[in-house]
C-alpha cells in the first residue's frame, strides 16, 4: 500500500521535528508493508517574507490530492501576529473542512506530571474541539477605530450544522472507548445563545447513544477538575476557543508540549496532523527540541490512514522513550532531537 503524504515542515523547529516524524513513518512502513510518498510544501513565515504568499491555490491542490498532511509549525517574529494564523492555519481548516480538532491527553508511565501523585491511569482523555467556527470564525467589526469612542466586536458564530457534526463525532468516539463517558465543556450560565444551542444539541444527539453517560462542566470548573481530578474525564467536547485553552492545560498535565500531538480532522476528506507546541522560538537548529509530539502526530496519521498496527507500534515506542527521558522539556531530555527520533525509529523497526 502506498500513501501520498503532504509534508509541511514550516518555521522554527518545525523542520527538525517533522524530519524525525518522517523517519519513524519510514521505519513503520518498512516493518508493516506500506510506503509513504512525500510531497513537501514550503509554507510559513520565511516564504511569506520572501514572496508575500501565504496559502495559494496550488498549495491547496496538492493538499487535496493527498491522503494526509503532516504539519510542523508556522510563525515568524518578523510577521505581524494574525497573518500566518488566519491565512494559513485557519484558512486550511476551512478550505479542507477539517471541522474536528482532536487532542489526546495521556500520561505515559515514567513521565513526570506537575500534578502531585497523579498516575498514568488517571490521565487518559480526548478533547474534541469544533475547529471551524466560534470566535475563530473571523467575524466582527470596528466602529470609530483609533478614536476615543472605538468599539471592537468579535462575533462567535455557531451553526447547528457544525455543532451537531462535532458533537456526533464526539459521541461516536466515546461509544468506542472503555469508559463510554462524555463531558460537554461550555459556559451556559453566561454565554446564553451559543451554549444554549450546544447544550440542546448535546442532549438530543446523546439520546441516540444510551450506552454513553453524559456530564456538563463550565469551562472554568473543567480547568479546576482537570488538575484536581483528571480521571473524571474521558471524552470532552467543546467549542473552538475553549478547546484551544483546555488542550494546553491538558498538555501540561501529560508532561508538557514535548509530548502533545493533535489532528485537524475531516473524517470524509483530508486530515492534518501536527505537534501542538508551535515553532519554539530560540531552539531552532539547536538539536534540543523534543520530537515526540510530532512523532505522536504521525502515529495519529497512520491510525487515520488505516494502518492500525503500525500506529499502535509507534505509540508504544513513543510511550517507552518518553518514560525513559529525564525530562520532556527542550534541552533537558539528555539526548538530541535526532537521537530521540533514532531511538523511536529503532524500536518501531524492531
Amino acid at each position: 500500500m502506498s500513501y501520498r503524504i503532504c509534508v509541511v515542515p514550516g518555521d522554527g523547529t518545525g523542520p527538525e521535528v517533522v524530519a524525525e516524524a518522517m523517519k519513524v513513518v519510514t521505519a513503520a512502513g518498512a516493518r508493516h508493508g506500506f510506503d509513504c510518498q512525500a510531497t513537501y510544501l514550503d509554507l510559513g513565515g520565511e516564504r511569506y517574507l520572501r514572496t508575500g504568499e501565504t496559502l495559494t491555490g496550488a498549495d491547496l491542490e496538492v493538499m487535496r490530492g493527498s491522503d494526509a498532511i503532516l504539519f510542523g509549525a508556522v510563525g515568524h517574529p518578523d510577521v505581524k501576529p494574525g497573518i500566518l494564523e488566519q491565512e494559513i492555519l485557519l484558512r486550511l481548516r476551512r478550505e479542507l473542512d477539517q471541522y474536528i480538532n482532536l487532542r489526546p491527553v495521556k500520561l505515559h508511565p515514567g513521565v513526570h506530571s506537575p500534578i502531585a501523585d497523579v498516575k498514568p491511569e488517571d490521565v487518559d482523555m480526548v478533547v474534541v474541539r469544533e475547529n471551524t467556527e466560534g470566535l475563530y470564525s473571523g467575524k466582527g467589526s470596528f466602529t470609530a477605530k483609533d478614536s476615543p469612542f472605538e468599539v471592537a466586536v468579535q462575533e462567535s458564530v455557531n451553526t447547528r450544522f457544525a455543532v451537531e457534526r462535532c458533537v456526533r463525532f464526539a459521541f461516536d468516539l466515546a461509544s468506542h472507548r472503555p469508559d463510554r463517558h462524555i463531558t460537554l465543556c461550555g459556559k451556559t450560565n453566561v454565554l446564553t445563545y451559543a451554549w444554549d444551542l450546544w447544550a440542546r444539541v448535546f442532549d438530543q444527539v446523546g439520546s441516540e447513544y444510551p450506552d454513553v453517560t453524559r456530564a456538563y462542566a463550565h469551562v472554568d470548573a473543567a480547568c479546576l477538575w482537570m488538575v484536581e481530578d483528571p480521571a473524571r474525564f474521558d471524552v470532552i467536547v467543546t467549542d473552538n476557543m475553549f478547546g484551544d485553552i483546555i488542550t494546553d492545560l491538558g498538555a501540561a498535565i501529560q508532561g508538557g508540549l514535548g509530548i502533545a500531538a493533535g489532528a485537524n480532522m475531516n473524517p470524509g476528506g483530508v486530515s492534518m496532523f501536527e505537534p501542538i507546541g508551535g515553532t519554539a522560538p530560540g531552539f531552532e537548529g539547536s538539536g534540543k527540541i523534543n520530537p515526540l509530539a510530532a512523532i505522536g502526530a504521525a502515529a495519529m496519521m497512520l491510525a487515520t490512514l488505516g494502518e492500525a498496527d503500525a500506529a499502535r507500534r509507534v505509540e508504544e515506542a513513543v510511550a517507552a522513550v518518553a518514560g525513559s527521558l529525564p525530562s520532556l522539556r527542550a534541552g533537558q531530555m539528555g539526548m538530541t532531537t535526532t537521537e530521540v527520533g533514532d531511538r523511536v525509529a529503532d524500536m518501531v523497526a524492531g
